[in-house]
């Protein structure tokens, strides 16, 4: 079975590029708001005009779409249409934030709302649950740990090579749980957490065996994980897979994994498995992710579209000029590098031009694609391409899938690139390169996305009421969830939106835990006659130490577990008398006895 990083069927691109971008031809993307009942009309005026329809938003009377620039001036005055708006592109944030962002996310699962009490005050509450105590395990591409919104996050990992991520996905599931509440950067749904990170994915993403996945998993366990984080799947069920996670969730782990990108009903796994959540995803209107399965194991959602987050890279485009250096962007599938030469006026660049040789060639947006105007400055011998936008805005531009360039070209702002006018005919220097091993910051979508947001808001209430299980955790974020969708669970999301402060409330009371752990199942057998060993086992309703006190004397075990069990040598025939205690993380105890048992 092979399993895959869910993020591969959406953002093979965005990872390097990290925009949402335009098409080759002079085109636009724009949301189209159409009169209500009026919406095939307005489709159908879309298609007719060579439109591509990517999202419908009925409850908005809205659909985004990408349609030829000279269609748009029939679109807004068509009686069906309400108005025509451009659909802004979301794209990497570059090497800085300026202050500390919250992403939208954080206030979705009301996290926030579990760190301050009094919002006004300005100020986060001190001692607020943040997720301490509690080591969460991501099943990823590695992590970054030099980033600085890290710095302060306790990490382990294996194997070898764990701490480093040239892909970025992993870093970016890692930042959502943990990026630290420091002032800078982003900050993540519980910044208290300690990660261990196993890395099962290269700088490809590529896929993985299911073997691979459950040894990860038994990784996390024995690295005392009490979450487990799967921004991954596969469509084949495994026997042994699912036997082995089942294991690893009876044993006090809860098990959480994205239910996959496909946009269809089709079940993932591990995200399928009865022991293990399946996330969906949600955009920040709570509107189900067009791209999230849907299927009767989806059981809560979380966001998944537009997540700004930590990544191990920053993508550097600039022109550096007398006046000063502007960012742009890389028009998709053009060469990288580093040039410096003379700036000249390419207008329209609608043909070569044999002068061009040498220089950066200064291009506006208009008439003919991007890729016939980066190929007619390579062709004319220029060294770099910079294309300005005709309009108001920065310029999102690709050259095409199946297309690329040897030089580099960057998309600057209508204002940017009328400014560089005044430097035409003097040396300037493009830069168009990914910076690896640094500190960045990324949009991404998927419900890769969306299961840390998850895993995360578990390690946070679980930080609240430590001494309860996997269980305990599982039924409060579900009876707790913001139904969305047709009323109660439901294929699409679940028991809905997780949240974060319903769920520890209805786990954690205000008047504490004082609750002492529930005893059952107790029960003695023989595990070698011949040899006289035999064995104790009980069961208790939220995770607990274990104690037997036999013939007088107590044994325990400090781990706090749900099943307990422990195997003593005495002799054959012989009966002993026996009692069991277990005492919560809060040290509510309970005990049972006496019984006996007859070696």
């Amino acid at each position: 079975m092979r399993i895959s990083s869910w993020f591969r069927c959406l953002l093979p691109a965005l990872i390097l590029a990290g925009v949402t971008r335009a098409h080759a031809a002079d085109e636009s993307r724009v949301y189209v708001e159409f009169r209500p009942g009026q919406k095939n009309a307005a489709t159908g005026l879309i298609r007719q005009a060579g439109g591509r329809v990517h999202f419908e938003f009925d409850s908005l009377n809205a659909v985004a779409t990408t349609v030829p620039e000279a269609a748009l001036a029939g679109l807004r005055n068509n009686p069906n249409v309400v108005q025509v708006e451009v659909d802004p592109p979301r794209y990497l944030f570059g090497c800085s934030l300026p202050t500390e962002t919250i992403p939208y996310g954080l206030d979705a699962v009301q996290a926030t709302d579990v760190w301050d009490s009094n919002p006004a005050d300005g100020a986060f509450d001190t001692g607020a649950p943040r997720g301490s105590g509690i080591k969460v395990g991501i099943i990823d591409s590695g992590v970054f740990t030099g980033h600085t919104d890290f710095s302060g996050v306790p990490m382990s990992g294996y194997p070898a090579g764990w701490n480093t991520d040239r892909n970025g996905h992993g870093t970016h599931v890692t930042g959502t749980i943990a990026a630290a509440l420091n002032g800078s950067g982003v900050v993540g749904v519980a910044p208290g957490v300690s990660i261990h990170m196993v890395k099962v994915f290269g700088e490809d993403g590529g896929w993985i065996y299911s073997s691979s996945l459950l040894n990860a998993a038994q990784q996390c366990q024995a690295a005392g994980c009490r979450v487990i984080s799967m921004s991954l799947g596969g469509g084949a069920r495994s026997r042994f897979e699912e036997n082995g996670l089942a294991s690893i969730y009876n044993s006090g782990v809860l098990l959480v994994a994205a239910a996959g990108n496909a946009g269809d009903t089709t079940t993932s796994y591990p995200a399928g498995y009865a022991s293990v959540m399946s996330v969906a995803a949600v955009d920040s209107a709570n509107a189900l992710a067009s791209f999230s399965q849907r299927n009767a194991d989806v059981e809560i959602a979380a966001p998944g579209v537009g997540v700004l987050s930590t990544v191990p890279f920053c993508d550097e485009n600039t022109v550096t000029s007398a006046g000063g250096t502007v960012a742009g962007n890389h028009v998709e599938f053009a060469g990288r590098g580093d040039v410096t030469a003379p700036l000249v006026d390419g207008g329209l660049a609608l043909g070569t031009d044999g002068s061009w040789a040498g220089k950066i060639v200064l291009v506006q947006r208009g008439d003919i694609s991007f890729f016939d105007k980066v190929m007619n400055v390579q062709n004319s011998g220029g060294l770099a391409c910079v294309i300005y936008n005709n309009v108001a805005g920065e310029l999102f531009a690709t050259l095409g899938a199946g297309n690329a360039s040897t030089i580099p070209a960057i998309g600057l702002s209508q204002a940017n690139g009328a400014a560089l006018l005044g430097s035409l005919g003097s040396s300037v220097t493009v830069r168009s390169a990914i910076a690896y091993e640094t500190s960045g910051w990324a949009e991404f979508d998927g419900t890769s996305m969306a299961t840390p947001h998850v895993s995360a808001v578990a390690a946070l209430v679980w930080s609240a009421a430590p001494s309860k299980s996997q269980v305990d955790v599982r039924n409060a974020l579900n009876a707790t969830a913001l139904d969305l969708g047709t009323g109660g669970r439901d294929n699409l999301f679940g028991y809905g939106l997780v949240q974060a402060k319903a769920a520890r409330d209805y786990l954690a009371p205000s008047g504490g835990d004082s609750t002492p752990p529930v005893i059952s199942g107790v029960g003695s057998s023989i595990v070698n006659a011949k040899k006289g060993s035999f064995k104790i086992s009980w069961t208790t309703d939220e995770a607990s130490t274990s104690v037997v006190i036999l013939n007088g004397t107590s044994y325990s075990n400090p781990s706090l577990v749900t099943a307990h069990s422990q195997t003593f040598q005495g002799t054959k025939g012989a009966v002993y008398t026996y009692s069991v205690k277990s005492a919560d993380a809060a040290g509510n105890v309970a005990t049972a006895g006496p019984f006996t048992h007859q070696n």
